[in-house]
Protein backbone atom coordinates (compact mmCIF):
# COMPACT_ATOMS: atom_id res chain seq x y z
CA UNK A 1 0.00 0.00 0.00
CA UNK A 2 1.04 3.59 -0.65
CA UNK A 3 2.42 6.25 1.70
CA UNK A 4 0.17 9.26 1.15
CA UNK A 5 0.14 12.84 2.38
CA UNK A 6 -3.14 14.73 2.23
CA UNK A 7 -2.71 18.48 2.52
CA UNK A 8 -5.79 20.20 3.86
CA UNK A 9 -8.08 18.90 6.62
CA UNK A 10 -11.26 20.50 5.34
CA UNK A 11 -14.26 18.71 3.91
CA UNK A 12 -12.53 17.18 0.88
CA UNK A 13 -9.18 16.64 2.57
CA UNK A 14 -10.52 14.93 5.68
CA UNK A 15 -12.85 12.71 3.65
CA UNK A 16 -10.02 11.81 1.27
CA UNK A 17 -7.61 11.03 4.10
CA UNK A 18 -10.10 8.90 6.03
CA UNK A 19 -11.21 6.95 2.97
CA UNK A 20 -7.68 6.30 1.71
CA UNK A 21 -6.74 5.04 5.17
CA UNK A 22 -9.79 2.76 5.19
CA UNK A 23 -8.47 1.24 1.95
CA UNK A 24 -5.27 0.28 3.77
CA UNK A 25 -2.97 3.12 2.71
CA UNK A 26 -0.65 4.84 5.19
CA UNK A 27 -1.99 8.40 5.38
CA UNK A 28 -0.76 11.59 7.03
CA UNK A 29 -3.06 14.61 6.85
CA UNK A 30 -1.40 18.00 7.23
CA UNK A 31 -3.00 21.38 7.83
CA UNK A 32 -1.64 24.68 9.13
CA UNK A 33 -4.73 25.18 11.31
CA UNK A 34 -3.27 24.05 14.63
CA UNK A 35 -6.61 24.09 16.46
CA UNK A 36 -8.21 21.85 13.84
CA UNK A 37 -5.26 19.44 13.91
CA UNK A 38 -5.34 19.30 17.71
CA UNK A 39 -9.02 18.39 17.61
CA UNK A 40 -8.51 15.73 14.93
CA UNK A 41 -5.56 14.31 16.85
CA UNK A 42 -8.02 13.68 19.68
CA UNK A 43 -10.07 11.74 17.13
CA UNK A 44 -12.81 14.38 17.20
CA UNK A 45 -14.46 15.34 13.90
CA UNK A 46 -16.44 18.59 13.74
CA UNK A 47 -17.56 18.19 10.12
CA UNK A 48 -21.15 16.98 9.82
CA UNK A 49 -20.83 14.06 7.39
CA UNK A 50 -22.37 10.62 7.75
CA UNK A 51 -19.75 7.95 8.56
CA UNK A 52 -16.76 10.29 8.69
CA UNK A 53 -16.21 10.12 12.45
CA UNK A 54 -16.28 6.33 12.29
CA UNK A 55 -13.69 6.18 9.50
CA UNK A 56 -11.35 8.58 11.31
CA UNK A 57 -11.67 6.53 14.50
CA UNK A 58 -10.93 3.36 12.53
CA UNK A 59 -7.82 4.94 11.01
CA UNK A 60 -6.58 5.82 14.48
CA UNK A 61 -7.18 2.31 15.75
CA UNK A 62 -5.38 0.80 12.77
CA UNK A 63 -2.53 3.31 13.16
CA UNK A 64 -2.53 4.24 9.47
CA UNK A 65 -4.09 7.71 9.79
CA UNK A 66 -2.31 10.60 11.51
CA UNK A 67 -2.63 14.39 11.62
CA UNK A 68 0.18 16.95 11.71
CA UNK A 69 0.17 20.74 11.91
CA UNK A 70 2.72 21.21 9.15
CA UNK A 71 2.38 20.50 5.43
CA UNK A 72 6.14 20.03 5.27
CA UNK A 73 6.08 17.33 7.94
CA UNK A 74 3.24 15.62 6.10
CA UNK A 75 5.06 15.30 2.77
CA UNK A 76 8.36 13.93 4.07
CA UNK A 77 8.86 10.40 2.69
CA UNK A 78 5.42 10.36 1.05
CA UNK A 79 5.01 8.77 -2.37
CA UNK A 80 1.85 10.73 -3.19
CA UNK A 81 0.77 14.19 -2.09
CA UNK A 82 -2.92 15.00 -2.44
CA UNK A 83 -3.65 18.73 -2.57
CA UNK A 84 -7.07 19.27 -0.97
CA UNK A 85 -6.79 22.98 -0.35
CA UNK A 86 -9.31 25.85 -0.67
CA UNK A 87 -9.82 27.48 -4.07
CA UNK A 88 -12.23 30.32 -3.21
CA UNK A 89 -14.07 32.29 -5.82
CA UNK A 90 -12.29 35.45 -7.00
CA UNK A 91 -14.14 38.70 -7.67
CA UNK A 92 -14.22 37.90 -11.40
CA UNK A 93 -15.69 34.43 -10.85
CA UNK A 94 -12.47 32.51 -11.41
CA UNK A 95 -11.01 30.07 -8.88
CA UNK A 96 -8.31 31.59 -6.67
CA UNK A 97 -5.27 29.27 -6.79
CA UNK A 98 -3.04 31.35 -4.51
CA UNK A 99 -3.22 28.93 -1.57
CA UNK A 100 -2.38 25.97 -3.82
CA UNK A 101 0.57 27.84 -5.33
CA UNK A 102 1.89 28.94 -1.94
CA UNK A 103 1.77 25.41 -0.49
CA UNK A 104 3.34 23.91 -3.63
CA UNK A 105 6.30 26.26 -3.30
CA UNK A 106 6.59 25.55 0.43
CA UNK A 107 6.74 21.76 0.09
CA UNK A 108 8.91 21.62 -3.03
CA UNK A 109 12.31 21.23 -1.30
CA UNK A 110 10.99 18.39 0.87
CA UNK A 111 9.38 16.21 -1.79
CA UNK A 112 10.88 12.77 -2.32
CA UNK A 113 12.25 12.03 -5.79
CA UNK A 114 9.66 10.33 -8.04
CA UNK A 115 6.80 11.40 -5.78
CA UNK A 116 3.54 12.47 -7.42
CA UNK A 117 1.45 15.51 -6.54
CA UNK A 118 -2.26 14.91 -7.00
CA UNK A 119 -4.50 17.92 -7.58
CA UNK A 120 -7.70 16.92 -5.77
CA UNK A 121 -9.04 20.42 -5.29
CA UNK A 122 -11.30 21.84 -7.99
CA UNK A 123 -8.82 23.83 -10.03
CA UNK A 124 -9.05 25.76 -13.31
CA UNK A 125 -7.80 24.36 -16.58
CA UNK A 126 -4.01 24.55 -16.67
CA UNK A 127 -3.50 24.04 -12.94
CA UNK A 128 -1.34 20.94 -13.35
CA UNK A 129 1.11 23.16 -15.22
CA UNK A 130 0.82 25.90 -12.62
CA UNK A 131 1.69 23.52 -9.77
CA UNK A 132 4.52 22.00 -11.82
CA UNK A 133 5.96 25.48 -12.34
CA UNK A 134 5.65 26.22 -8.62
CA UNK A 135 7.60 23.18 -7.47
CA UNK A 136 10.33 23.49 -10.12
CA UNK A 137 11.13 19.79 -9.84
CA UNK A 138 11.70 17.59 -12.90
CA UNK A 139 11.77 14.47 -10.72
CA UNK A 140 8.24 15.09 -9.36
CA UNK A 141 5.12 14.79 -11.51
CA UNK A 142 1.73 16.48 -11.07
CA UNK A 143 -1.58 14.88 -12.03
CA UNK A 144 -5.21 15.97 -11.88
CA UNK A 145 -7.63 13.76 -9.95
CA UNK A 146 -10.87 15.74 -9.47
CA UNK A 147 -13.24 14.83 -6.66
CA UNK A 148 -16.93 14.12 -7.17
CA UNK A 149 -18.07 14.10 -3.56
CA UNK A 150 -21.61 15.07 -2.60
CA UNK A 151 -22.01 16.47 0.88
CA UNK A 152 -24.09 14.07 2.93
CA UNK A 153 -22.92 11.03 0.98
CA UNK A 154 -19.21 11.76 0.55
CA UNK A 155 -17.95 8.50 2.08
CA UNK A 156 -20.11 6.40 -0.21
CA UNK A 157 -19.17 8.56 -3.21
CA UNK A 158 -15.45 8.08 -2.50
CA UNK A 159 -15.55 4.33 -1.85
CA UNK A 160 -18.22 3.50 -4.47
CA UNK A 161 -17.66 6.04 -7.25
CA UNK A 162 -19.16 6.01 -10.73
CA UNK A 163 -15.65 6.54 -12.09
CA UNK A 164 -12.18 7.76 -11.18
CA UNK A 165 -10.74 10.50 -13.41
CA UNK A 166 -6.96 10.92 -13.62
CA UNK A 167 -5.34 13.43 -15.93
CA UNK A 168 -1.66 13.75 -16.75
CA UNK A 169 0.64 14.15 -19.71
CA UNK A 170 2.87 11.54 -18.06
CA UNK A 171 1.25 8.12 -18.47
CA UNK A 172 3.46 6.45 -15.88
CA UNK A 173 2.52 8.98 -13.17
CA UNK A 174 -1.16 8.60 -14.01
CA UNK A 175 -0.96 4.81 -13.82
CA UNK A 176 0.74 5.01 -10.42
CA UNK A 177 -2.14 7.11 -9.09
CA UNK A 178 -4.59 4.65 -10.65
CA UNK A 179 -3.05 1.88 -8.57
CA UNK A 180 -4.08 3.72 -5.40
CA UNK A 181 -7.71 3.22 -6.41
CA UNK A 182 -7.31 -0.32 -7.76
CA UNK A 183 -8.93 -1.93 -4.65
CA UNK A 184 -12.19 -0.14 -5.48
CA UNK A 185 -12.59 -2.10 -8.70
CA UNK A 186 -14.28 0.72 -10.61
CA UNK A 187 -13.84 2.37 -14.00
CA UNK A 188 -10.70 4.52 -14.16
CA UNK A 189 -10.52 7.09 -16.93
CA UNK A 190 -6.99 8.22 -17.69
CA UNK A 191 -6.78 11.27 -19.89
CA UNK A 192 -4.65 14.37 -20.41
CA UNK A 193 -4.51 16.94 -17.62
CA UNK A 194 -6.60 19.58 -19.42
CA UNK A 195 -9.43 17.15 -20.11
CA UNK A 196 -9.49 15.92 -16.50
CA UNK A 197 -9.66 19.48 -15.18
CA UNK A 198 -12.50 20.27 -17.57
CA UNK A 199 -14.51 17.16 -16.64
CA UNK A 200 -15.14 18.33 -13.06
CA UNK A 201 -16.43 21.73 -14.12
CA UNK A 202 -18.46 20.25 -16.96
CA UNK A 203 -20.14 17.69 -14.69
CA UNK A 204 -21.20 20.25 -12.09
CA UNK A 205 -22.32 22.76 -14.72
CA UNK A 206 -24.43 20.12 -16.44
CA UNK A 207 -26.11 19.10 -13.17
CA UNK A 208 -26.76 22.74 -12.30
CA UNK A 209 -28.32 23.23 -15.73
CA UNK A 210 -30.50 20.18 -15.17
CA UNK A 211 -31.75 21.51 -11.85
CA UNK A 212 -32.43 24.95 -13.32
CA UNK A 213 -34.43 23.35 -16.13
CA UNK A 214 -36.54 21.40 -13.65
CA UNK A 215 -37.17 24.52 -11.56
CA UNK A 216 -38.14 26.48 -14.67
CA UNK A 217 -40.42 23.65 -15.75
CA UNK A 218 -42.09 23.77 -12.33
CA UNK A 219 -42.88 27.43 -12.95
CA UNK A 220 -44.39 26.51 -16.32
CA UNK A 221 -46.58 23.93 -14.58
CA UNK A 222 -47.68 26.57 -12.08
CA UNK A 223 -48.59 28.89 -14.95
CA UNK A 224 -50.53 26.43 -17.11
CA UNK A 225 -52.01 24.29 -14.33
CA UNK A 226 -50.17 21.07 -15.19
CA UNK A 227 -49.49 18.53 -12.44
CA UNK A 228 -45.74 18.67 -11.91
CA UNK A 229 -45.41 15.19 -10.41
CA UNK A 230 -47.03 13.63 -13.47
CA UNK A 231 -44.96 15.74 -15.83
CA UNK A 232 -41.72 14.76 -14.08
CA UNK A 233 -42.67 11.08 -14.04
CA UNK A 234 -43.37 11.21 -17.75
CA UNK A 235 -40.12 13.00 -18.51
CA UNK A 236 -37.83 11.01 -16.20
CA UNK A 237 -39.22 7.68 -17.43
CA UNK A 238 -37.36 8.33 -20.67
CA UNK A 239 -34.20 6.20 -20.44
CA UNK A 240 -32.23 9.00 -22.11
CA UNK A 241 -33.09 11.33 -19.23
CA UNK A 242 -33.53 9.31 -16.03
CA UNK A 243 -34.56 10.33 -12.52
CA UNK A 244 -31.39 11.86 -11.05
CA UNK A 245 -31.41 15.60 -10.29
CA UNK A 246 -35.03 15.87 -11.35
CA UNK A 247 -36.50 17.20 -8.10
CA UNK A 248 -37.61 20.85 -8.07
CA UNK A 249 -36.54 23.14 -5.28
CA UNK A 250 -35.90 26.72 -4.22
CA UNK A 251 -32.67 26.89 -6.27
CA UNK A 252 -29.26 25.26 -6.10
CA UNK A 253 -26.37 26.25 -3.88
CA UNK A 254 -23.57 24.75 -1.81
CA UNK A 255 -19.82 24.87 -2.04
CA UNK A 256 -19.53 23.53 -5.61
CA UNK A 257 -22.26 24.42 -8.09
CA UNK A 258 -22.23 28.23 -7.69
CA UNK A 259 -18.44 28.44 -7.64
CA UNK A 260 -17.82 25.91 -10.40
CA UNK A 261 -20.40 27.28 -12.84
CA UNK A 262 -18.95 30.77 -12.51
CA UNK A 263 -15.41 29.41 -12.87
CA UNK A 264 -16.27 27.48 -16.04
CA UNK A 265 -17.98 30.56 -17.44
CA UNK A 266 -14.81 32.59 -16.76
CA UNK A 267 -12.61 29.86 -18.29
CA UNK A 268 -14.74 29.93 -21.44
CA UNK A 269 -14.66 33.73 -21.61
CA UNK A 270 -10.89 33.84 -21.18
CA UNK A 271 -10.59 31.33 -24.02
CA UNK A 272 -12.74 33.43 -26.34
CA UNK A 273 -16.01 31.48 -26.11
CA UNK A 274 -19.26 33.15 -25.05
CA UNK A 275 -20.87 30.38 -22.98
CA UNK A 276 -24.31 31.99 -23.18
CA UNK A 277 -26.11 28.81 -22.15
CA UNK A 278 -24.23 28.54 -18.85
CA UNK A 279 -24.71 32.25 -18.15
CA UNK A 280 -28.43 31.65 -18.57
CA UNK A 281 -28.32 28.76 -16.09
CA UNK A 282 -26.70 30.97 -13.46
CA UNK A 283 -29.21 33.80 -14.07
CA UNK A 284 -32.09 31.33 -13.97
CA UNK A 285 -31.02 30.18 -10.51
CA UNK A 286 -31.03 33.74 -9.18
CA UNK A 287 -34.52 34.21 -10.61
CA UNK A 288 -35.61 31.05 -8.81
CA UNK A 289 -34.65 32.62 -5.47
CA UNK A 290 -36.74 35.66 -6.40
CA UNK A 291 -39.65 33.50 -7.53
CA UNK A 292 -39.80 31.42 -4.34
CA UNK A 293 -39.37 34.44 -2.09
CA UNK A 294 -42.08 36.25 -4.04
CA UNK A 295 -44.56 33.42 -3.53
CA UNK A 296 -43.89 33.32 0.23
CA UNK A 297 -44.14 37.12 0.58
CA UNK A 298 -47.41 37.30 -1.35
CA UNK A 299 -49.08 34.55 0.69
CA UNK A 300 -47.79 35.82 4.05
CA UNK A 301 -48.89 39.41 3.43
CA UNK A 302 -52.32 38.25 2.32
CA UNK A 303 -53.04 37.26 5.94
CA UNK A 304 -51.12 39.90 7.90
CA UNK A 305 -49.57 43.32 7.43
CA UNK A 306 -46.63 42.25 9.59
CA UNK A 307 -46.36 38.50 9.01
CA UNK A 308 -44.11 36.01 10.73
CA UNK A 309 -42.79 33.14 8.62
CA UNK A 310 -41.46 29.89 10.02
CA UNK A 311 -38.63 28.41 7.98
CA UNK A 312 -37.75 24.71 8.20
CA UNK A 313 -34.26 24.04 6.85
CA UNK A 314 -31.24 26.32 6.61
CA UNK A 315 -28.46 24.20 5.12
CA UNK A 316 -28.11 24.09 1.34
CA UNK A 317 -29.18 20.43 1.35
CA UNK A 318 -30.06 17.70 3.82
CA UNK A 319 -27.30 15.61 5.39
CA UNK A 320 -24.86 18.48 5.97
CA UNK A 321 -24.41 21.51 8.20
CA UNK A 322 -23.00 23.54 5.30
CA UNK A 323 -24.54 26.98 4.83
CA UNK A 324 -22.39 28.05 1.90
CA UNK A 325 -24.55 29.58 -0.84
CA UNK A 326 -27.62 28.08 0.82
CA UNK A 327 -30.84 28.75 -1.14
CA UNK A 328 -32.62 29.04 2.20
CA UNK A 329 -30.40 31.93 3.27
CA UNK A 330 -30.80 33.61 -0.13
CA UNK A 331 -34.56 33.47 0.26
CA UNK A 332 -34.54 34.54 3.92
CA UNK A 333 -32.54 37.63 2.93
CA UNK A 334 -35.25 38.56 0.43
CA UNK A 335 -38.00 37.93 2.98
CA UNK A 336 -36.49 40.12 5.68
CA UNK A 337 -35.92 42.93 3.17
CA UNK A 338 -39.67 42.82 2.56
CA UNK A 339 -40.38 43.28 6.26
CA UNK A 340 -41.18 39.70 7.24
CA UNK A 341 -40.15 38.33 10.63
CA UNK A 342 -38.40 34.98 10.33
CA UNK A 343 -38.32 32.07 12.80
CA UNK A 344 -36.00 29.25 11.77
CA UNK A 345 -35.22 25.65 12.59
CA UNK A 346 -32.63 23.26 11.18
CA UNK A 347 -31.83 19.74 12.49
CA UNK A 348 -28.12 20.57 12.64
CA UNK A 349 -28.83 23.51 14.96
CA UNK A 350 -26.86 25.91 12.77
CA UNK A 351 -27.70 29.48 13.73
CA UNK A 352 -27.91 32.24 11.11
CA UNK A 353 -28.45 35.10 13.57
CA UNK A 354 -25.00 36.50 12.82
CA UNK A 355 -25.84 36.56 9.10
CA UNK A 356 -29.29 38.09 9.48
CA UNK A 357 -30.29 39.94 12.64
CA UNK A 358 -33.98 39.77 11.70
CA UNK A 359 -34.15 36.00 12.23
CA UNK A 360 -34.67 33.97 15.39
CA UNK A 361 -33.45 30.38 15.58
CA UNK A 362 -35.33 27.70 17.54
CA UNK A 363 -34.31 24.30 18.87
CA UNK A 364 -37.33 22.42 17.56
CA UNK A 365 -39.46 22.52 14.42
CA UNK A 366 -42.63 23.09 16.43
CA UNK A 367 -41.13 25.95 18.44
CA UNK A 368 -40.20 27.73 15.22
CA UNK A 369 -43.89 27.67 14.20
CA UNK A 370 -45.15 29.46 17.32
CA UNK A 371 -47.55 32.26 16.23
CA UNK A 372 -46.32 32.09 12.62
CA UNK A 373 -48.61 33.04 9.73
CA UNK A 374 -46.93 30.75 7.21
CA UNK A 375 -44.57 27.78 7.24
CA UNK A 376 -42.03 27.31 4.45
CA UNK A 377 -39.93 24.15 3.98
CA UNK A 378 -36.66 25.05 2.22
CA UNK A 379 -34.38 22.05 2.91
CA UNK A 380 -35.38 18.42 2.31
CA UNK A 381 -34.65 16.94 5.75
CA UNK A 382 -36.62 13.69 6.16
CA UNK A 383 -37.52 14.75 9.71
CA UNK A 384 -39.97 17.29 8.33
CA UNK A 385 -42.13 14.71 6.59
CA UNK A 386 -42.52 12.82 9.86
CA UNK A 387 -43.94 15.73 11.90
CA UNK A 388 -47.66 15.59 12.69
CA UNK A 389 -49.27 18.58 10.92
CA UNK A 390 -51.95 18.75 13.63
CA UNK A 391 -49.24 19.62 16.17
CA UNK A 392 -47.96 22.32 13.82
CA UNK A 393 -51.46 23.71 13.37
CA UNK A 394 -51.81 24.14 17.14
CA UNK A 395 -48.81 26.48 17.11
CA UNK A 396 -49.65 28.76 14.18
CA UNK A 397 -51.83 31.84 13.77
CA UNK A 398 -52.88 30.94 10.23
CA UNK A 399 -52.63 27.62 8.46
CA UNK A 400 -50.62 27.97 5.27
CA UNK A 401 -47.63 25.83 4.30
CA UNK A 402 -45.36 26.36 1.32
CA UNK A 403 -43.39 23.20 0.58
CA UNK A 404 -40.30 24.38 -1.28
CA UNK A 405 -38.98 20.83 -1.62
CA UNK A 406 -42.23 18.89 -2.18
CA UNK A 407 -41.38 16.57 0.72
CA UNK A 408 -44.58 16.83 2.78
CA UNK A 409 -47.71 14.72 2.36
CA UNK A 410 -50.18 17.18 0.86
CA UNK A 411 -53.26 15.21 1.87
CA UNK A 412 -52.19 14.98 5.52
CA UNK A 413 -51.56 18.70 5.74
CA UNK A 414 -54.83 19.57 4.01
CA UNK A 415 -56.66 17.25 6.41
CA UNK A 416 -55.09 19.17 9.31
CA UNK A 417 -56.66 22.37 7.96
CA UNK A 418 -53.67 23.78 6.10
CA UNK A 419 -53.69 25.35 2.70
CA UNK A 420 -50.81 23.47 1.12
CA UNK A 421 -48.84 24.76 -1.86
CA UNK A 422 -45.74 23.12 -3.28
CA UNK A 423 -43.30 23.79 -6.09
CA UNK A 424 -45.12 23.50 -9.41
CA UNK A 425 -48.57 24.28 -7.94
CA UNK A 426 -50.61 27.42 -8.47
Amino acid sequence: MAKIAVLGAGYVGLTTAACLASMGHDVVCGDSNKEKIAQLSRCSVSIFEDGLQELVSSGFRNKNLAFVGSVVDAVRSSEFIFLCLPTPESSDGSADTSIIESVAKEISPYLSPRSVIVNKSTLPVGSVGIVQDCIQRRDVHVVSNPEFLREGSAINDFLHPDRIVIGSDNTYAAQRVAQIYAPLGVKILITDATSAETIKYAANAFLAARLSFVNALASVCEAVGAKLSDVMEGVSSDSRIGTHFMQPGPGWGGSCFPKDTKALLKIAQDSGYDFELLAGVISSNERQFDHIAGRIIAEAKSVSDRPTVAIWGLTFKAGTDDLRESPSLKIISRLTKSGLSIQTYDPTQVDVKSRNQQTTNFETALAACKDAHLLAVLTEWSEFSEIDPNLVAAQMRSLFVFDGRNVLNKQLWNNAGFTYKGIGER
